[in-house]
């Protein structure tokens, strides 16, 4: 089966897809805000009746939230699974946006044309390209090269409350061979890539408790112990003078990257002068033995994301406060355990408070990293299908954020996943004046349509 007739079809129809894209983005499905409630109900009807015009068994499925999208096809060879997020992220602030978020444009940019407009690049128009290269491909073929479930859940930008009940009480259902996820990007705008590793995440606040209340520092000043400076202390401890994290066991477990694997990121050739130069800064700050890919995929992390305490007003308040609080959170990587880090950090804290100091601990949140299996053939096809169709060669990468959804497959469904995305580093994802480029968009689908058929052509 040639792939170029489907591709051509996916040129020849680029504007067709760009209106049906721009339509979608039109719906304002902020999943956060109950207000647009409404809204993205519409979303998922909008997507349920595109799927359908493909031919696919698509309905909208009732969740205690926002709904989910779930189509079916059938088809010869592997069973592919698709997920993708038609939910988006507030706007705010509004007075920063160049444009109305939700009257989306194409724009003329010194960089080329863009797409405008909330959701543009997360999540809606990746979710399209996939759609999109099924839509060419149904159209040249009269079929669908595999069976393919589609998968869109509408809270993602808000945590995902429905989305493991879901996957649980519809397993059988949603179980394939493999996941598709098309929320990533591009490797510095430029080079395509799978990402085989997402950081997990713990996620503390505590709060130290010194004297019953807030002193007089005058009075008090030297003789009754401060809060704030335990918590200093604290905080202080968590680095050693090469950046490690000193939490006994913090680093027990984690592998070592493959040889493989280190030579595909030593050859992107990662501009981290200028990664860095972006936001001001000029020097690593991280484990100085480790590359600084490495520092920011597959290593883990211990990052304090807020303190407070004391008197922080206008002016001036001789105040020795009652209280510290501090937020932490962790980054984790393959080998660590959330839930036994959590365990050694509280351990950690206490170990350090002197006798008339107490702690309390809150927990925001545990998930463990997620590791996809690489060495499923399906990945090296996907490798060689993108780098076919972009000018770089395509590269496994690490992802330093999180997804979940990775995570979930693996857990809940048994499956591997593949992380696939055409965002740029300048779309302002989550940001005021959201783009996503046409070539993301053009090209992305084209790259779909090139892996299904690198998947497919020996069923």
């Amino acid at each position: 089966m040639s792939i170029d007739a489907v591709l051509s079809r996916i040129d020849d129809q680029l504007p067709e897809a760009t209106d049906r894209l721009l339509e979608l983005l039109r719906i304002p499905s902020i999943s956060t805000d109950p207000a647009y409630a409404e809204h993205c109900q519409s979303a998922a009807d909008w997507l349920v009746k595109d799927l359908q015009s493909l031919g696919i068994k698509a309905e909208k499925r009732p969740t205690p939230g926002h709904p989910m999208v779930v189509g079916h096809v059938e088809g010869p060879g592997p069973h592919l699974l698709f997920y993708g997020h038609y939910d988006v992220q507030p706007v705010d602030p509004l007075d920063l946006w160049e444009s109305d978020p939700f009257d989306p444009q194409l724009e003329d940019t010194p960089n080329g044309r863009v797409i405008r407009g909330r959701g543009s690049s997360d999540d809606k128009g990746q979710l399209m390209t996939f759609v999109e290269a099924c839509r060419a491909w149904k159209e040249v073929n009269g079929t669908l090269p595999c069976s393919i479930t589609f998968f869109f859940e509408g809270e993602e930008e808000s945590g995902s409350p429905s989305l493991t009940p879901f996957m649980e009480e519809n397993a059988d259902e949603l179980r394939a061979d493999l996941a598709l996820i098309c929320d990533t990007g591009l490797f510095q705008s430029k080079t395509p890539a799978i990402v085989t590793m997402l950081r997990g995440m713990l996620s503390e606040e505590f709060t130290i408790t010194g004297p019953r209340v807030d002193l007089h520092s005058g009075f008090f000043g030297g003789l009754a112990m401060n809060p704030i400076r335990v918590m200093s202390k604290v905080l202080a401890d968590l680095h050693d003078d090469k950046g490690r994290v000193t939490i006994p066991g913090f680093y027990d477990g984690i592998p070592e990257l493959t040889d493989e694997v280190r030579q595909q990121w030593d050859g992107l050739g990662f501009d981290w002068q200028s990664f860095l130069g972006g936001v001001g800064l000029s020097k690593p700050a991280g484990e100085s033995d480790r590359t600084p890919l490495e520092m920011i995929w597959s290593r883990p992390t211990a990052e304090v994301n807020g303190i407070w305490g004391g008197y922080t007003g206008d002016g001036f308040k001789t105040v020795l406060p009652a209280q510290a609080h501090a937020k932490i959170s962790f980054r984790l990587v393959e080998g660590q355990d959330p839930l036994k880090l959590r365990e050694a950090f509280r351990a950690f804290v206490q170990s350090r408070l002197p006798e008339d100091c107490s702690v309390d601990f809150k927990g925001h949140g545990a998930s463990p990293a997620s590791i996809m299996d690489n060495t499923d053939p399906a990945f090296e096809a996907a490798r060689q299908a993108l780098s076919d169709e972009w000018p770089e060669p395509a590269a496994f990468v690490g992802c330093g954020g999180s997804i979940p959804i990775a995570g979930h497959f693996g857990t809940i469904l048994g499956m591997n996943a593949m992380l696939v995305g055409f965002g740029k580093d300048d779309d302002a994802i989550h940001s005021p004046n959201e783009k996503y480029d046409l070539e993301s968009f053009h090209k992305g689908t084209r790259s779909w349509a090139r892996i299904l058929h690198r998947l497919t052509q020996d069923a």
